[in-house]
C-alpha cells in the first residue's frame, strides 16, 4: 500500500506530458499535437477542450521535442554592435518589439561591425540553429562582410542605406536630408550648411546625398560639407566656426547631438536662433523637444523599420520573396529652432 502511494506521489510531481492532457481531454495525442501547432483541422469546440485540459494541467510544450518534428525553432538571431547612438539601438527596440508574440530574439552585441566579426557571429547563430538573422549594419564594413555571407541561412540587414546589395530594410535617408534642406530654403535662406557624420556611416552618404540633391533643385550655392562624428562636442567645434560667419543663416545637422553642439556654440557667440541662424537636426531623439531653443528636426519611424524587417525576414524563412522592402519615409517636426533669416538695414556710413 505504501509502495502504491508513493508511486502516485512520484507521478503527481513529475511535470505534465502531452498523454496526460489527451487522457484529460478524452482524445488522442495526435489531436492535442495539431491544437499545439495551431492547425486548421480541429473543431472549435475539441480545441477549447484541449485548451482547458492544458491550462488544468499546467502543460508546456516540449521546446526540444517539438524542433524536432517541425525542424523550427522559434528564434531569431540579431547581430547589432556595443554602441549609444541613438539610431542603432532604437532599431534594436524596434526588432525586439516587432519579434516579440512570435520569436526568442537573441543578440550577439559586437564591438566593431568589422568583417570578421560580422561573419564570426553569422557562424555561431547558424550553428546555434536560428531560423533567420537580421543585422543592424550602418557602417559600410558590415555591408561588405554581409554580401559573402553563406545563402543557406535567411537574413535582413537593417540600417544599411537603400542601395546595399543584399536583402534590407531602412529609412530613406537622402529623402530626409532633402526634406530638412528644402524646409530651410522655403524658408528664404540662400543656402544651407551641413554638418555630416562619418564617412563610414551609410546614413551620413545618403543624408549628404538628399541635402545636395535639394540645393541643386535650386541652384542654391553648395558649402563645403563639414565631418562631425555624431557628438555634441564635434558639433560644437564646427559650430564655433560657422559662429564666426555673419554669412552662415541656416544649418542641417546629421543628427540631434550634434545640432545641440552648434545651439551651444551660436548662444555662445550671440548669434541667435533662429533670429540670426536657423538649425535643423535629424532623429527627434526624445530630448530634442526640450533643447533651447526646441529643435525642428527630421524624425524616423523605428516602430515601423522593426516591423518591416521582421515581415522581410518571416517571408525569407517560409520561402516567399519579401514585400515589405519599400524604404521608410521619415517626416519632419518642425519647432523653434528654425524661421526666415531676418534682414538687417544696410550701414551705409
Amino acid at each position: 500500500m505504501e509502495e502504491a502511494v508513493a508511486s502516485t506521489e512520484r507521478r503527481s510531481e513529475r511535470p505534465p506530458v502531452m498523454t496526460d492532457v489527451a487522457r484529460l481531454a478524452g482524445v488522442s495525442h495526435q489531436t492535442v499535437s495539431r491544437v499545439l501547432n495551431d492547425h486548421p483541422n480541429v473543431r472549435p469546440q475539441t480545441r477549447e477542450t484541449v485548451l482547458a485540459a492544458i491550462s488544468e494541467l499546467g502543460y508546456r510544450p516540449n521546446a526540444a521535442a517539438r524542433t524536432l518534428v517541425t525542424r523550427r525553432t522559434g528564434t531569431l538571431g540579431v547581430i547589432s554592435f556595443d554602441t549609444t547612438f541613438f539610431g542603432p539601438s532604437s532599431m534594436l527596440y524596434a526588432i525586439e518589439g516587432a519579434a516579440q508574440d512570435s520569436y526568442f530574439v537573441v543578440i550577439a552585441s559586437l564591438q566593431s561591425l568589422d568583417r570578421g566579426s560580422v561573419l564570426e557571429a553569422v557562424d555561431r547563430f547558424v550553428g546555434q540553429g536560428v531560423e533567420g538573422i537580421i543585422v543592424i549594419a550602418p557602417l559600410t564594413s558590415a555591408v561588405s562582410a554581409l554580401g559573402d555571407c553563406a545563402g543557406d541561412i535567411p537574413l535582413v540587414a537593417v540600417g544599411c542605406g537603400t542601395h546595399a546589395p543584399l536583402t534590407s530594410v531602412a529609412v530613406d535617408n537622402a529623402a530626409g536630408g532633402a526634406l530638412a534642406t528644402r524646409y530651410l530654403l522655403g524658408l528664404g535662406h540662400e543656402t544651407v550648411h551641413h554638418i555630416a557624420g562619418p564617412a563610414s556611416w551609410l546614413d551620413a552618404y545618403e543624408r549628404i546625398a538628399g541635402w545636395r540633391q535639394a540645393l541643386q533643385e535650386t541652384q542654391a550655392p553648395e558649402p563645403a560639407i563639414l565631418a562631425g562624428d555624431w557628438s555634441s562636442a564635434s558639433g560644437y567645434e564646427i559650430g564655433n566656426q560657422l559662429a564666426a560667419d555673419d554669412r552662415v543663416t541656416a544649418v542641417f545637422c546629421a543628427n540631434d547631438p550634434m545640432a545641440l553642439g552648434v545651439l551651444r556654440a551660436l548662444s555662445e557667440h550671440g548669434r541667435r536662433v533662429p533670429g540670426d541662424v536657423s538649425v535643423v537636426g535629424f532623429d527627434d531623439i526624445p530630448d530634442s523637444a526640450y533643447f533651447l531653443p526646441p529643435l525642428t528636426t527630421v524624425r524616423q519611424n523605428f516602430g515601423e523599420l522593426g516591423r518591416r524587417a521582421l515581415a522581410a525576414l518571416v517571408d525569407l524563412i517560409n520561402g516567399r520573396d519579401p514585400s515589405s522592402l519599400a524604404p521608410v519615409t521619415p517626416r519632419l517636426v518642425v519647432r523653434s529652432s528654425t524661421g526666415p533669416p531676418e534682414l538687417y538695414p544696410v550701414d551705409l556710413g
